[in-house]
């Protein structure tokens, strides 16, 4: 029991996940990975894991997007297989995705202590079951990475065991590294019909599950003072065509449609937008990287991620067409310069967690006895 292993199912933890890999490397800390397969098209992420570096997966679960507590049942079973077989020293989860609570729920069953990346957030709304996931895995995880003082404060006050540090948000770590090559090597920009244009994005099941949800966005779309390039999730391509809307946005001439985009290519999408629309939790931390540095108009009614309202980088508008639709117009005349720094971190959250991570393992060389059981470590951060 030597190593760590990274576990991720997802393109955003894909993304979250690689920098810590890659501070392990530099620091010589050998690690194992294992990847589920969650999102929905498997070999495009399998792309996304070339192209940022990470390496072959030691196990590849290729477990296919379905029902929630189907696919999460599948996850465990079989992470506990592949941590039986490894026995890690530690076992690393990123966020609050099916993937990550299923592979908790089996490190803590196979006694492999937890350490939870972007732990703390909390966005109080109950309809989400991020939030969900997200309580349950801080709550049993050794090793708590929180992104922010806020984060770190939330696991405070709901008095989560485990050993908790402020790290930043990797995410901002892959934005600074990724944005050159992706310049380099990104051809969307010859793709978009628009010089000036607002991105939007929509996925979350409580919006697009919802008809009367999803037509306000449609409508919004529609009613930008700029036109929208709409880079579509296939769940929101499925919904919009079951209530009738699909080909009204597609052949709508001031809105275009793209099918889902690489990482390179998102990431040029951002940056040469004039503002963003978005129900993503990712998209408002990648917003207030530097190399990016745009305005954010939230379509929902909580986000996780207050500091970016309260930096000046993102308005909470909610679902309704007219509050949507106001915020975007104010947010595309604001004057006021937006922050140089980001509120999540200054890209050096993956070397923290990696410096971390690699204290973890060492320790757990010197000594296999343990006086505690192995998720919730002798020593936790001071509460001063």
């Amino acid at each position: 029991m030597s190593e760590p292993l990274i576990i991720a199912g997802t393109r955003p933890e894909l993304i979250k996940m690689a920098p810590i890999a890659s501070s392990l490397r530099r620091l010589r800390v050998s690690f194992k990975f294992l990847y589920t397969g969650q999102h929905y098209d498997h070999e495009l992420s399998r792309t996304f894991i070339s192209e940022l570096g990470l390496p072959e997966p030691d196990f590849d679960l290729g477990i296919k997007a379905g029902r929630s507590a189907t696919l999460t049942g599948e996850v465990v079973i079989r992470t506990a297989e592949a941590i039986r077989e490894l026995d890690p020293a530690l076992a690393l989860v990123q966020g609050d995705t099916n993937t990550a609570l299923a592979a908790t729920i089996a490190a803590l069953k196979e006694k492999v202590s937890i350490g939870h990346v972007e732990s703390g957030l909390r966005s109080y709304d109950w309809r989400m079951p991020e939030e969900h996931n997200r309580r349950m895995i801080d709550h049993v995880s050794g090793y708590l990475f929180a992104p922010t003082d806020r984060a770190l404060l939330n696991l405070f006050e709901e008095k989560a065991p485990g050993s908790k540090h402020v790290t930043g948000n990797t995410v901002i770590d892959a934005t600074i590294h990724n944005m050159p090559r992706a310049e380099f090597i990104s051809k969307i920009p010859q793709k978009l019909r628009f010089k000036e244009y607002v991105l939007a994005t929509a996925h979350r099941a409580e919006n697009v599950d919802d008809p009367d949800v999803l037509r306000s966005f449609v409508e919004v779309f529609q009613d930008l003072p700029l036109p929208v390039v709409f880079p579509a999730h296939p769940r929101t391509v499925n919904r919009l065509r079951g209530i009738g809307l699909l080909q009204n946005l597609a052949s709508h001439r001031n809105i275009q449609l793209l099918p889902p985009v690489g990482y390179f290519d998102f990431l040029i999408l951002m940056k040469r937008s004039s503002l963003i629309l978005t129900d993503s939790g990712g998209v408002q931390e990648e917003a207030t990287s530097p190399p990016i540095r745009k305005r954010v108009v939230v379509m929902r009614n909580s986000t996780e991620r207050p500091e970016a309202v309260e930096w000046g980088f993102a308005k909470l508008a909610g679902t309704r067409k007219q509050e949507i639709v106001k915020c975007a117009v104010e947010m595309l005349e604001a004057d006021a310069k937006l922050p140089s720094t980001s509120p999540f971190g200054d890209g050096s959250s993956g070397e923290v967690i990696g410096r971390i991570v690699a204290e973890i393992v060492e320790s757990t060389r010197k000594s296999s006895l343990t006086l505690l059981p192995p998720q919730f470590p002798i020593i936790s951060a001071s509460e001063d």
